[in-house]
Parts: structure tokens; C-alpha cells; sequence
């Protein structure tokens, strides 16, 4: 069975289209199973109807002909179980119907099993037998297992406008594919397709005969990426901002890095061509990235990628290939790189697509800072397919439209208006206060760990820094950064907000988000040996750290302090002795300055029952929900098998979020929320009700909640909160959330939540 599958499924996959992959489909699983029929049923959704798509047993004229309404039929009970339906004389069966288009009634036995893709039924692969028979159990498993393969093609068919084409769709056009996460915005345009401009992949290792020779074409190669970035850099400087551009300043000193420069040069005194060398230094690196936990780290993986495609590039050809680009371009790829997208004129695009990546890839981050859409984290993405389509990109809920009916393309052409309307409204309310109607006041902060989100935070009103993630330094170097060098980093980000607060967490590495250079391998990263735990194993580590960061607060003075990945007081002893330690040091030094507020994260479960015990010791907690929340359900939202079940507004993380408003406030400490939940403008109504004391956000939602804020009377909030405490899931909290938003008129910011 095994190799019958293997060869079905191959030849599925050469089939040119979905109508020959269904045939392929229903040919070779009559053979395969010796069956009397074979039949693939599709979702009409649009006629609300299962249609016969295709078929070998019956007469070829009834494809496309018979139809079932939702729910009717075996078919139908086949999708309300979304489970196999194994009968051995079908007409017996409650649900059956009989069809007078096909000659049923010699039929007995019915096998039919779903084809689902992302917990959504696509179709129906249904086998007959004339004999009465129930189906061997192996036999089951086996149909169940090639639905699940046609699922894959389904999906691309979706695409391509197959499926529209085969139901013969005239007007509407259904979202081809939902991406993971996506920046605001939507724009209609055309596809314009890059790949990668090297396959690192495939270049093998070879032995070098002239080894200074093969060191200074790798060289060449460097300077000649580098002088690229600084072109493509020059080029961005009239469209972003000093800071934003600074994004590439980083890229190039990630290209000058010692770890990638020497690791590679040594790879070719070893006796490996330049090519081979740079491919085994730029897997190693990538592997690094990946395993991070953090995201934005994490995505930095795709720009190490990028660089070494670019050097392998340089390597192979002196004359790297040029694109023409036309208005309204939409820019399409597995892997788009932040280079790849500065390459377009800023004048001819209108919004960015990536199989791979998420909201926190530099490619995104610069979408955002261009202001247009994009949608990262697609999966099964058809990009070689794609070229010239016409495409519809939602930003707002991360899907990508395919070849869209003028309908559709109206209504989003409508939304752009909307959108270009709204950022002019929302840029009012940049100088004014996050205050309710009725005269109740939150700040709003920014998180950020780049330089270059200062500029975009200032020009948003953000009243402070909320979280202040120090990894990148030590990331992007091949050693420890010195602590002058720390504080050089610190000090531009204090100075920029002074005198508003500015909230540095302290080293947030370990387990999966390991720096190169001081690697530790663990069974189990995400429950391991990071954050707090490392910097107490390290104080000569965490002492640097703290020491630069309090040299940096000298004279300014809105510095404060917080801990991460904290899960027992204990630690937190242990931490401010050390901090204690470190100011007691600069003040005999005469640096030491004021001693600033620390507080605690609370992202761990075990803190939200020790909230009383750990005020003693703390000046302020920040919930990091991101986190909280994936601990809480045991759920990695980056796991696409799993992600669904990450819900920041399941009932279980509002009520800790709520115990650890109630009893901090209880011991007169204020608590803020850094994680993408105080970002949504739906769930910041919450938080504000639970009695949150600020929220911190990226730079890109922060104008979006403070609006929703400057609408909602505290009062109603509170009698929405009232009525969310009796709901048992996210979904319908979500829904109840977005009725009184869109009631309220801010339909606008349901598109760009969660």
C-alpha cells in the first residue's frame, strides 16, 4: 500500500492542474482498492452546495453536475463528522439520498473520507462497491491518507483560480491563502516574482588549489555586497527615516562580522572553495537564529540567508541581474529579503508577499515604515505560479486574493481610501492623550529593540519606551559588546525619550535564543536554561550589563529596569543584589547616578500566584502576554499545527491578567502589559478595564488603540468586561469585542487586530 500511495502521489503532483490531479486521483485509487467507483466531491461555498468534481465508475457527464446542499447526503454527514463514514450497505443510513443522475442503486458499500487543510473540510473522496461490505480498516486509513495529500493540491488549485474555474465561479473570488501575520493595509496590484538570487543550498564543497586567491575573490565578493547595501541604502534615504535606514547599517555590519568573514576564510585555508566555505558558515549561523525563541531575533536567520546569497552571487557573476519594475507592483517570494524590496522604486510599489517570515522580518519592518501592506508566513505559497497575477493583498487579516472579481477588487480599492483617510485622522490624535471620554488617562509606550523604530515611536506620540529588548547587541557581534560599548547603545535610546520613562530589559537570552558565541545545546530550550536564569549563572555577564545601563542613565535619569523569564522570588533576590552591587560600585566610582526602578516580568504562570510575595520586592510588574499566553495554553504559536490554539482572549489568561492587576494594585504597584495583546485595539479595552496601568506597543498600533481608547466611555468598558467574565472562549470574547467596536464606528481597527 505504502508504494501504490508513493506513486499516486507523485504523479499528483506532476499533474499540470487540479482537474487532472482529481482524475489522476480518482483513476488510480479505483485500481489501487479494486472499488466499482471512485468520486472526489469539492466545497462550493458560495452556492452553499458539495459538487462532484470528478469521477471513475460513473458516467463522465455527471461531473460538475451533481450537487448536494450543505448538510444533505452521506457527503454531508461526511463533513459535519470530519471523520471517515464506513458503511456497508449505504441506502440504510439515515442521511442517505438517492440521486437519479447516478445509478445508486446497484451500489452497497460506501467508504467516504474528508479532505481537510487547516481544520477546514475541502472536499469529500468517496469509494463504492457494489457488493454490500464494510471497508478493511486498512483500506481506511489509506483513502484517509491520500485526502490528506489532495488536500496540498486543493489548496494550491485555490491559488491558481482551478477551483473557481471547475465550480464555475462568475462572481465572486475566495481568498486563495491565509498568511500568518501581515502589516496594515490593502492594495491591489500585480505580481512581480523574486527568488533567491543564489541556491546555497545546492553548492557542494570542492577542493581549492590556490587558497590566497580563493580568500581574496571571497573578499571581492564582501566589498562588493557591502558597496550593494550602501547603494540600496542611498537610494531609501528620501522615502525613510535616519533611523529606519539604519536597518540596512545593520545588515552591513552583520556582513562585516568577524564570525562570518574568518569562520568562512578558515573554511578555505581547510581546503574548501570559497562558495562551499561560505555556504557551511551561513548554515551554521542560520541554524543559530532559528533556534531562537525570540521573534524578531529570529527572524534575523532570513537576513543572514539574504547576505550569503548575495556574496554567492558576487562570487559566481561580476554582473548581478537587474529587474524592471512597474507601477503597482506587488512583490512576491519564498523568503522576500528587506534588499530585494529597497530595490523597488518606493513610487512603483504597493505591498509585499512572503511565503516565509512574520511581522517582525526586516522586510515587514520596513513595509510598515513605507506604508503599505504585506503578508508574511503563507503557507504552500505557489510562487511560480504567481508571476503577472492580478492580486489582492489584506494586510489587515494576512490574506493573499488570487485573480480577485471585480467585486472584490472594488471593496478594496474602497479600503485603500478608507485606510489613506484613516492615517490621516489617526495622525491627529499623535500630540493628544490616550484619555477616555469620560476623563480617564493610560500612557501608551513603545517596544522596541532597534534604533531604528525611535524615529517611527516619536512621530506616533508614544509617551516612553515600555520594553526595551537589549539582545541585539550581543547577537550581531562575534563576542561579549564591552561595557562602553553597551552604553553608548543605552544612551541614545534614553536620550531620545528623556524625560519620558524608558524601560531596558535586562539580557533575555538562553536555551533557543543562544548567541553564537556562547552556545548550549538543550533537550528542551523553551523550558530551559535562559533569561534570568543565565545572567544569575553569569553575573559577570549581568554585572556589565547593569553596570552600562546605569552609567547610561547618568544625568537623565528615566531609566527602568526589567527582569525577564522570572519564575520564583528567589531569583529576584539574587538579581537585585547584584544590582545593588553594580550602582553601589559607580557611585564609589563617582558614575553610580540615581538607582531606578526595577520591575518584573510576568510571563511565567508560577509569578501570577506570587504577586504579593514579589511586590515586596519590586517597584512594577509588566505582563508579557506573548509568552504568558503560550505557557498558559502549552501552545508555540509558531508552530502552524498548533498556532490556532494561541488565543491571548481565552478566558483563562484574562482571569491571571486580571489576578495580577487585582493584587498588585492591592500592594500600590503599578502594572503595564509589553505584549502584542495591548497592541489590539479590542483587547486594550479590556486591559484598560481590568485596571492596567499602561500598555506598550509596537509603533504601528499605538495610534489605532489610542483611538479606540478616545472613543470608549470607561464606563461602557467596564459593562463590556462585565458581560465578556461570563463567556467560556476567545471566540465568542473576540466577537463580542468587535460587534461594540464596529457599533461604536471603528470597523476600521477590527481589520488590524489579531
Amino acid at each position: 500500500m505504502l508504494d501504490t500511495l508513493r506513486r499516486i502521489i507523485q504523479e499528483v503532483n506532476r499533474a499540470p492542474d487540479l482537474s487532472r490531479a482529481l482524475e489522476v486521483i480518482v483513476a488510480r485509487l479505483k485500481q489501487a482498492m479494486a472499488v466499482d467507483v471512485c468520486s472526489v466531491y469539492l466545497v462550493d461555498s458560495d452556492a452553499q452546495q458539495y459538487v462532484m468534481m470528478a469521477t471513475d465508475g460513473y458516467h463522465p457527464s455527471v461531473v460538475g453536475q451533481v450537487r448536494l446542499e450543505f448538510g444533505q447526503g452521506l457527503v454531508g454527514e461526511v463533513v459535519r463528522r470530519e471523520e471517515p463514514l464506513n458503511l456497508d450497505n449505504a441506502s440504510d443510513h439515515p442521511s442517505y439520498i438517492f440521486s437519479r443522475q447516478i445509478d445508486e442503486e446497484i451500489y452497497h458499500g460506501f467508504l467516504g473520507v474528508p479532505i481537510i487543510q487547516h481544520r477546514m473540510v475541502l472536499g469529500v473522496l468517496v469509494v463504492r462497491q457494489r457488493e454490500r461490505r464494510r471497508f478493511a480498516e486498512e483500506e481506511e486509513t489509506f483513502l484517509f491518507t491520500l485526502g490528506a495529500q489532495l488536500a496540498g493540491a486543493i489548496s494550491h488549485a485555490e491559488a491558481n483560480g482551478d477551483i473557481d474555474r471547475l465550480l464555475r465561479e462568475s462572481d465572486e473570488a475566495r481568498y486563495a491563502l491565509k498568511g500568518a501575520s501581515g502589516t496594515p493595509g490593502a492594495a491591489v496590484g500585480r505580481a512581480h516574482v523574486v527568488y533567491p538570487q543564489a541556491n546555497l543550498e545546492a553548492i557542494p564543497d570542492h577542493p581549492v588549489e590556490d587558497v590566497e586567491a580563493e580568500i581574496a575573490s571571497f573578499h571581492a565578493a564582501v566589498a562588493a555586497v557591502e558597496r550593494d547595501m550602501r547603494i540600496i541604502s542611498a537610494r531609501m534615504v528620501d522615502t525613510l527615516s535616519s533611523e529606519e535606514i539604519a536597518l540596512f547599517d545593520a545588515l552591513i555590519l552583520m556582513l562585516r562580522s568577524e564570525t562570518l568573514v574568518d569562520s568562512t576564510v578558515e573554511g578555505i585555508r581547510a581546503g574548501n572553495w570559497a562558495p562551499g566555505a561560505l555556504r557551511k558558515t551561513i548554515d551554521e549561523h542560520v541554524s543559530a537564529f532559528e533556534k531562537m525563541d525570540d521573534l524578531y531575533l529570529r527572524e534575523r536567520a532570513g537576513d543572514v540567508r539574504d547576505l550569503g546569497r548575495r556574496i554567492i552571487e558576487h562570487l559566481q557573476s561580476s554582473h548581478p541581474t537587474a529587474h524592471a519594475y512597474v507601477p503597482g507592483t506587488i512583490l512576491v517570494g519564498e523568503e522576500v529579503s528587506a534588499s530585494q524590496l529597497a530595490e523597488v522604486p518606493a513610487n512603483m510599489l504597493v505591498a509585499v508577499v512572503s511565503a516565509r517570515g512574520s511581522s517582525a522580518s526586516h522586510v515587514a519592518i520596513l513595509a510598515r515604515a513605507l506604508g503599505i501592506p504585506a503578508v508574511m508566513g503563507i503557507d504552500d505559497l505557489p510562487v511560480n505560479r504567481l508571476e503577472g497575477q492580478e492580486l489582492v493583498v489584506d494586510g489587515y487579516q494576512a490574506r493573499l486574493f488570487v485573480r480577485p472579481s471585480e467585486a472584490v477588487r472594488r471593496e478594496f480599492q474602497r479600503l485603500q481610501r478608507e485606510e489613506a483617510e484613516l492615517s490621516d485622522e489617526l495622525q491627529e490624535l499623535a500630540a493628544l492623550p490616550a484619555e477616555t471620554p469620560d476623563g480617564t488617562v493610560i500612557p501608551l509606550y513603545a517596544n522596541t529593540g532597534l534604533l531604528a523604530d525611535i524615529s517611527a515611536s516619536l512621530r506616533c506620540g508614544a509617551e516612553g519606551v515600555g520594553l526595551y529588548r537589549t539582545e541585539v547587541p550581543f547577537l550581531i557581534r562575534d563576542r561579549f559588546p564591552g561595557e562602553e560599548e553597551q552604553r553608548r547603545t543605552y544612551r541614545q535610546v534614553l536620550e531620545a525619550f528623556a524625560p519620558a520613562p524608558v524601560t531596558v530589559r535586562t539580557l533575555d537570552i538562553g536555551g533557543d535564543k543562544m548567541l553564537p558565541y556562547f552556545p548550549v545545546h538543550e533537550d528542551n530550550p523553551f523550558l530551559g536554561w535562559r533569561g534570568i536564569r543565565i545572567s544569575l549563572d553569569h553575573p559577570e555577564i549581568f554585572l556589565a550589563q547593569v553596570r552600562a545601563i546605569l552609567r547610561a542613565n547618568i544625568g537623565l535619569n528615566n531609566l527602568q529596569l526589567l527582569l525577564p523569564m522570572v519564575s520564583n522570588v528567589t531569583e529576584v533576590d539574587s538579581a537585585l543584589g547584584l544590582i545593588h552591587r553594580a550602582h553601589h560600585e559607580l557611585c564609589d566610582e563617582e558614575e553610580g547616578g540615581e538607582m531606578p526602578r526595577v520591575g518584573v516580568m510576568i510571563e511565567v504562570p508560577s509569578t501570577v500566584y506570587q504577586i504579593p510575595a514579589l511586590a515586596q520586592r519590586v517597584d512594577f510588574f509588566s505582563i508579557g502576554t506573548n509568552d504568558l499566553t503560550q505557557y498558559l495554553m502549552a501552545v508555540d504559536r509558531n508552530n502552524a499545527q498548533v498556532a490556532a490554539l494561541y488565543d491571548t482572549l481565552h478566558p483563562a489568561v484574562l482571569r491571571a491578567i486580571h489576578q495580577v492587576v487585582r493584587e498588585a494594585h492591592a500592594a500600590a504597584r503599578p502594572v503595564s502589559v509589553c505584549g502584542e495583546m495591548a497592541g489590539d485595539p479590542a483587547a486594550a479595552l479590556l486591559l484598560l478595564a481590568m485596571g492596567v496601568d499602561s500598555l506598550s506597543m509596537s509603533a504601528a498600533s499605538l495610534l489605532r488603540v489610542k483611538w479606540a481608547i478616545r472613543t470608549f466611555p470607561l464606563t461602557k468598558i467596564h459593562q463590556l468586561f462585565e458581560e465578556i467574565q461570563e463567556l467560556e472562549d476567545g471566540a465568542s470574547v473576540r466577537a463580542l469585542l468587535h460587534r461594540s467596536l464596529d457599533e461604536a464606528g471603528l470597523g476600521g481597527l477590527i481589520r488590524a487586530g489579531r
